[in-house]
């Protein structure tokens, strides 16, 4: 063999290796015991939302039947018009003797308007504890007992939780589900056996009141891309603990074409290469299918090549079917053929990712500077409107 050869036996090697290390990662995460809790204290659960991909409604409703003695939920929503009003109306109607508000503001603090709605609503909250969740995310009745478990030790600051993909139907979603599942979700796991957690994940943010007034609320972290890791490192300042709940929950993934999820993983990639730049790269070598498609491609070593395409492409089809069972979702044979695209698209937005600074995020184009903040570079007007109206300017009001 050349050294080319070589080369690419180490990268494919490597990469069989951390395949392994990823889904024993994921088996280890789920079968260990989940916490204890006695403490229930009083919770408002904050929902920023924007717009309805058709499953917001049965997402919200998750929210509203918790088993939890006293938990307020108030949903937020930048403007009067937007589709999730409808949504939120009608959930007011179906839940009257639970205590949900809608609030419509449009007030923004900074260029991450998600964070300004977050931080709008969090003003209505009514109690100490609270907990920020992401409107494509579903859940199931001991969510919240189980995400405030850990706050009961005073040294714990922040709760996160991890999320796994359940595609709403078609091509786009699937895959969009796909990458969850069976990148994202190794991929996090795997990292806190390499070092302790100091980020959290956008899907839950859980918290009490005063953590949020000693790092200057939320916003500190107005600017910011990754907001939620932000906001997690100002927490490991203070002193405080990140803790990962042992709670798992389901985003909802309903991209209506390729190309709206195309621009969301980049933004996605952009944001993990901004927040470890050095071990983003070194992700790049454990994709093993395209790696192994390459060495046939440009190698002179064939045999190998052959062996290590057909080792990582059947790995990846039994190493993603009990994937999934660990995680009791439900899967296909067709969707484990599209693994090939899947990886070799995970791979090229991957190294795509190091190549400019603009992400695309609810029709804005934003330029992402070296620090993580945000800017606009090129939108439709409604986020350069909302950042030059001043605060008193701003409209507020809540809607029954």
């Amino acid at each position: 063999m050349s050294a080319i050869d070589w080369i690419f036996l180490a990268v494919t090697v490597f990469a069989a290796l951390y395949g392994v290390a990823g889904l024993l990662s994921v088996v280890w995460f789920v079968r260990r015991p989940a916490s204890a809790t006695h403490a229930c204290p009083p919770v408002t659960v904050l929902k920023p939302l924007r717009g309805d991909d058709g499953c917001l409604l049965e997402n919200l409703r998750t929210f509203c039947e918790q088993d939890y003695p006293e938990c307020d939920v108030i949903f937020g929503i930048r403007a009067a018009d937007d589709a999730a009003v409808g949504t939120v109306q009608r959930l007011l109607r179906d839940f009257r003797d639970s205590r949900l508000e809608l609030v419509v503001d449009d007030r923004a603090i900074g260029s991450n308007l998600k964070i300004s709605n977050v931080a709008n609503i969090v003003r209505h909250a009514h109690h100490e504890t609270v907990i920020v969740a992401d409107g494509d995310m579903r859940v199931g009745p001991d969510y919240v007992r189980a995400v405030v478990a850990p706050l009961e030790d005073p040294s714990v600051g922040l709760v996160t939780c991890l999320y796994s993909g359940v595609a709403a139907g078609g091509l786009a979603s699937t895959l969009g589900a796909m990458f969850i599942n069976e990148w994202f979700l190794p991929a996090a796991l795997f990292g806190m056996h390499l070092e302790p957690l100091h980020h959290a994940f956008g899907a839950t943010i859980a918290c009490r009141s005063e953590t949020l007034r000693v790092i200057g609320g939320f916003e500190a972290v107005a600017d910011h891309l990754a907001d939620d890791c932000v906001l997690a490192q100002l927490v490991t300042a203070r002193g405080l603990r990140v803790v990962l709940s042992h709670y798992i929950v389901t985003n909802m993934v309903a991209e209506p074409d390729l190309r709206t999820l195309f621009f969301r993983e980049l933004r996605w990639a952009r944001t993990f290469r901004m927040l470890r730049p050095g071990s983003y790269f070194c992700s790049l070598f454990t994709h093993g299918v395209p790696w192994s498609l390459l060495w046939l491609a440009v190698g002179s070593a064939t045999g190998p090549a052959l062996i290590a395409t057909a080792f990582h492409l059947s790995f990846r089809a039994l190493a993603r079917i009990a994937l999934y069972r660990c995680l009791r979702r439900s899967t296909s044979w067709r969707e484990t053929c599209l693994v090939p695209v899947r990886d070799a698209a995970t791979f090229a937005i991957a190294v795509l990712s190091f190549f400019g600074t603009t992400v695309r995020w609810n029709g804005d184009r934003l330029r992402v500077g070296r620090d993580g903040r945000l800017a606009p570079q090129a939108s439709d007007g409604a986020l350069e409107a909302a950042l030059r109206r001043s605060p008193v300017q701003s409209k507020r009001g809540d809607l029954a």
